[in-house]
């Protein structure tokens, strides 16, 4: 198949992920991504606030049982009064109640929110994706785009669901537990609460390391996906060449990057958990002695001191609820850093330059000393310079690696000029807004891409807005009928991932059926009719012809004979049009045109001889 980028140097993607592979771990910037925070929070604040009040209310009715245990060892308890007892566990039933309610509703609210606003990220960033330039395509795997649309957004839920309430609902607890057991014993509350401030320091400082361990993960997570995807698209390639064990090690060697990259997580998680435990050991250890002392020397009451333990839980608690929750904000935060990254990207109909919006086109395109390169030092294009008018056919021929791909994605408008101008009926194609200009531009291709659905979509894809005649006079101009409508389900029969339930000649016949309907006034036959066997190709000529009337057509072309009628053959060789003229005078020339030209004809003439066949052998004198 011949790509709009088959003119890259064949190092130019590998150079970029090369490029990419050897920058350092990049560390997730706060500051920046605080700002998209907000902006997801804002729209949300009035539901945040509301969950922060259930929050609150549970928090506190979660209270009331710590709370109850002075009452029922001080007052119930020890001076034997057993008619408080049932008050006390009716009020304890109570605030327990509210407090399965409340938790109920917070989960159903925020948990909710939270996936619709994943469902409304992974909109946005797949609509963004798709109004980036084709050079942003040309340096990132498709299956790492898919992670980034799908796996990306998903952890921001931990933002606007739960994850965030419960964490703040944790800080509140603990300050409110903080206060309790300040006002029970200010000595034995300081001592503890120094050894946590302490290990507050050390999370700090493991968050720290471990943000960029997240990071990490979705980009290595994203690449092996890309490799997947790639694998799997060209299962039948992998399977021509027997590669399937060489694609297991090399999936096996992602999935181990990504095993050691998630061991190094768990080891830094499973350390700050070491440290919590340790901590609480330490703790309990004070209070007990601490307490125990306290109680004996009766500065404490026995109800004083349970109390004391169970709110110190309290406080405690939310520190574990740190580790957890707070390594998934963490990872949420890595994901929307690198969500950021791919919408940061500017997409090319927002480009300040491009304010020039086009009417009705008459098709006339002319290039002006064009200069292109897709990396500075390796120049593509030098000094071209064609016109091509109206309703004529204008073709590119040369060899591999020549330019003419090159300069149809000029054409395209998929890349910009680094110098010269490209002109569309006089006005500089770099100036003019792409939306107006492309849906005036039809493509066909040498294998063209087809959708996985049915002929009726993948023909009404240029033109949704079809009608039912319009739909049926293309596919009767581009001979769709003569085999769609031997189908069962007829225009409704699935095609297959690519169209592979249709054979090469009808999955052409679909894509210039898809052009007729779009109506283009710039036609760009990309090798529409070299991968087909003569009959398939005779069979499609028709639509074809119909499809250039009245159009300007650009044609490469490695089968000069289907060019022979071009109203101009432009030669391009290393980057420059070394030859350009009609077939007749080209050939008269004996120049280039002449030898590739010869050149084919005489190879397709002995096509079908066994070696030496054809050769001229002299006779012995």
């Amino acid at each position: 198949m011949t790509s709009m980028r088959a003119e890259r140097s064949p190092g130019h993607r590998a150079a970029i992920r090369a490029a990419a592979g050897d920058k350092p771990k990049k560390k997730t910037d706060i500051k920046k991504v605080m700002p998209e925070i907000w902006r997801l929070i804002r729209p949300r604040r009035g539901l945040l606030l509301f969950g922060l009040v259930l929050m609150a209310v549970n928090r506190v009715c979660g209270l009331v049982l710590p709370g109850s245990t002075k009452y029922l060892i001080d007052s119930v308890l020890r001076p034997h009064h057993p008619e408080r007892l049932i008050p006390l566990v009716g009020v304890v039933f109570v605030a327990t109640a509210i407090q399965a309610v409340t938790s109920f509703s917070l989960t159903q609210l925020l948990s909710k929110a939270a996936q619709r606003m994943i469902a409304e990220l992974r909109k946005q960033v797949q609509q963004h994706i798709g109004l980036l330039p084709v050079s942003f395509y040309d340096s990132n795997r498709t299956g790492t785009l898919v992670s980034r649309i799908m796996t990306d957004v998903e952890g921001v839920r931990n933002l606007i669901g739960t994850g965030l309430v419960e964490f703040l609902g944790g800080i509140m607890t603990a300050i409110i537990a903080f206060g309790i057991l300040m006002h029970t014993s200010k000595k034995i509350t300081l001592i503890v609460f120094a050894v946590l401030a302490v290990f507050v320091l050390i999370l700090r400082q493991a968050f720290k390391t471990i943000r960029p361990i997240f990071r990490e993960r979705g980009k290595i997570n994203a690449e092996v996906t890309g490799r997947l995807t790639e694998s799997l698209g060209g299962v039948r390639v992998v399977k021509g060449y027997h590669a399937e064990e060489r694609e297991a090690s090399v999936f096996a060697a992602g999935v181990q990057r990504l095993l050691d990259n998630v061991i190094s997580s768990l080891t830094a998680t499973s350390a700050m958990s070491f440290a919590a435990m340790t901590i609480l050991g330490i703790v309990g250890g004070l209070v007990m002695l601490l307490g125990g002392r306290a109680v004996l020397s009766h500065q404490m009451t026995l109800g004083d001191y349970f109390m004391f333990n169970m709110f110190l839980a309290f406080m405690i608690a939310p520190v574990f609820q740190v580790v957890n929750i707070g390594t998934q904000l963490t990872e949420a935060v890595a994901g929307l850093d690198r969500t950021l990254e791919i919408l940061s990207e500017m997409d090319e109909f927002n480009d300040p330059k491009r304010t020039v919006t086009l009417g009705e086109i008459r098709g006339n395109v002319a290039f002006n000393d064009v200069r292109f390169a897709y990396q500075t030092d390796k120049p593509v294009l030098h000094g071209v310079s064609f016109e091509a008018r109206p309703g004529t056919m204008t073709a590119l021929v040369g060899s591999s690696g020549s330019g003419k791909s090159t300069i149809i994605s000029l054409v395209c408008g998929f890349h910009s000029p680094d110098s010269g101008q490209v002109l569309v009926d006089g006005v500089d194609l770099s100036t003019v807004r792409l939306d107006s200009y492309r849906s005036q531009l039809g493509v066909v291709l040498q294998e063209s891409f087809l959708f996985d659905g049915t002929i009726r979509e993948n023909v009404v894809f240029s033109y949704p807005d079809a009608t039912k005649e319009q739909f049926l006079d293309a596919c009767r101009i581009a001979r769709v009928d003569e085999f769609a409508e031997r189908f069962p389900e007829g225009y409704d029969t699935i095609v297959g991932e690519r169209g592979v339930k249709l054979s090469g000649g009808q999955r052409q016949r679909l894509s210039i059926a898809r052009a007729i309907l779009a109506d283009p006034r710039i036609l760009i036959l990309d090798e529409a009719t070299s991968s087909l066997d003569s009959e398939s190709e005779q069979m499609i000529q028709h639509g074809l012809g119909y499809l250039m009337q009245g159009r300007t057509t650009f044609v490469i072309a490695h089968r000069l004979s289907t060019i022979r009628r071009a109203d101009q053959i432009l030669v391009v060789e290393s980057g420059e049009i070394v030859e350009r003229g009609t077939h007749e005078s080209l050939f008269a020339l004996g120049g280039r045109y002449y030898d590739l030209y010869t050149r084919q004809h005489g190879l397709e003439t002995n096509l079908f001889l066994a070696p030496g066949e054809g050769d001229v052998v002299e006779e012995a004198t």
